[in-house]
């Protein structure tokens, strides 16, 4: 009675034995009746599937998206509901349902307006920055009108928006300021002299920035608000005071030079602290005299420093072409045409520069 299960059981494995080899070559005919595509492609799903295992000695990891739209791509070749282990059948199909989704977005994109190119978006943005007071319609107009260039005012204040600067502001740049005033401001400041023996003069100089004009200097060695406040009062004689007076923020410029300069009913405009660049031109002056004039001579005193300079600015005046004039003198010169005669030279600053004209023979 006790043999009886013992042998069932052993006949039972010898029946699975036999079964087995039976069934795995009934599978194997029916595999060589697929088409070798769709065993090419339950293949490889069996392979990404094993690898996971491998990863993790037999613990599935999660599946990237790359192995995702793999395995969702090769589901298309063959029945894979009986090979798929590592997740649900409903996974897979959530799976190519997400990649449908993506296909469809990307087919179904908009296409939109063309993209404003480079060019145009720096000219926004350049309008934008010389033009504070303009707004999106305005700048719209002037691309549409003047330069064949059609922007919607949306378009355009997109782009402003996104304008690389650091501060936006909407105030007027200085050099809008000046040139708007050029006519009614004189810029005026100091600047040193060292005489041979070391000793410190200080000039004072006033510049009509609309003509460049120099209007007034004067040489001092201890300079006083009281004898800078004479120096304006020298500088616009009766009725020809200006409007402007553009100054920096020196102690020298007291409480005597604040009231004479309100006595003659003319309105200080004071630099920013530190900031020569906001009064351009009377530095730029003031940069010539040194470079064209001071930096060649040896300063013997003060009356010296005079004469240098007074021969100095002359030419300045009548003879030295200026960029911001069209090239001309603060004085104009008169254009001499070759019937006039030959070129000569004149000597000025005591020969440091020279002056050229026609004259007969």
């Amino acid at each position: 009675m006790m043999r009886s299960p013992h042998l069932f059981r052993h006949l039972v494995q010898f029946l699975c034995i036999l079964l087995t080899p039976l069934g795995d070559m009934v599978r194997f005919l029916r595999l060589c009746l697929r088409p070798p595509t769709a065993l090419a492609a339950e293949n490889l799903f069996l392979r990404k599937q094993l690898a996971l295992y491998q990863e993790r000695r037999f613990k599935p990891t999660c599946a990237t998206d790359a192995t995702r739209m793999t395995l969702t791509w090769l589901a298309r070749w063959f029945d894979w509901r009986r090979a798929l282990v590592i997740v649900q059948p409903q996974t897979l199909t959530r799976w190519h349902r997400r990649g449908f989704r993506l296909f469809w977005r990307w087919k179904s994109r908009p296409v939109g307006r063309p993209r404003v190119t480079a060019e145009v978006r720096k000219l926004i943005w350049r309008l934008a920055a010389e033009n504070p007071t303009w707004g999106e319609e305005r700048i719209a107009d002037e691309l549409l009108l003047k330069l064949q260039i059609r922007l919607s005012p949306r378009t355009v204040g997109k782009y402003i928006k996104r304008r690389p600067q650091p501060h936006e502001s909407r105030d007027q740049r200085w050099s809008t300021f000046l040139k708007n005033h050029a006519n009614l401001i004189v810029a005026c400041d100091f600047f040193t002299a060292v005489t041979a023996c070391f000793h410190v003069f200080y000039v004072f100089v006033a510049l009509e920035i609309g003509s460049r004009r120099l209007i007034h200097f004067n040489v001092t060695e201890h300079p006083t608000a009281a004898w800078a406040a004479q120096q304006i009062v020298e500088a616009f004689p009766e009725d020809t005071a200006p409007r402007f007076l553009l100054r920096d923020r020196d102690q020298i410029y007291g409480e005597e030079f604040q009231r004479r300069v309100r006595g003659m009913k003319i309105e200080e405009v004071m630099t920013a602290p530190h900031s020569p660049w906001q009064s351009p031109y009377v530095e730029r002056l003031i940069g010539s005299i040194r470079r064209e004039c001071l930096d060649h001579v040896i300063i013997l005193g003060e009356q010296h420093l005079r004469c240098i300079l007074r021969s100095y600015l002359a030419y300045y005046g009548r003879s030295r072409t200026h960029l911001s004039i069209a090239k001309d003198a603060p004085e104009p010169r008169a254009v001499e045409p070759p019937e006039l005669g030959q070129v000569i030279e004149i000597a000025e600053v005591g020969g440091l520069h020279h002056r050229y004209e026609r004259r007969a023979a």
